[in-house]
């Protein structure tokens, strides 16, 4: 379910996208407890004067990270997350944590479905893992 999407006029390297897709990974598993296997990563390169902050052009430098994720994570929990976010997020692509800006926005559970189900609370992923067909279960089982 966690959908990081990163937005930015830098054209990034498959190697920092790598390393951007691993951070947030990781960051997510460990600061929101949840399985690898729901974190996804999306990148968007736009054209230069495409990104205004204030009425003014951003610099080229500029990051925004939108990630919507499962409500239910604690005020310290998403703080972890944005802060982390936008350390990693500036020591891999060499630019200051100030130029990262990062939304965490919270979605009820009850409205998303991925694998063909509607996704559990934060909490009772290892219930809904064992609820979904064996092959299903294997396939994200494996991946995480």
């Amino acid at each position: 379910m966690p959908t990081y999407a990163f937005t930015t006029m830098k054209h990034l390297s498959p190697e920092q996208r790598g390393k951007l897709v691993e951070s947030v990974t990781t960051i997510h598993q460990v600061e929101a407890t949840a399985a690898r296997y729901f974190v996804q990563v999306v990148f968007y390169t736009v054209e230069p004067g495409s990104m205004y902050i204030g009425g003014e052009a951003a610099p080229d430098d500029h990051v925004w990270v939108r990630a919507d994720i499962r409500s239910g994570r604690t005020r310290e929990q998403k703080a972890a997350i944005l802060h982390r976010i936008m350390r990693e997020t500036g020591e891999i692509l060499g630019i200051s944590p100030e130029d990262v800006w990062v939304y965490v926005s919270d979605i009820p559970a009850e409205g998303v479905a991925e694998f063909g189900h509607v996704l559990p609370q934060p909490g009772g992923e290892e219930e809904w893992l064992a609820s979904l067909p064996g092959s299903l279960r294997e396939k994200l089982m494996t991946a995480s």
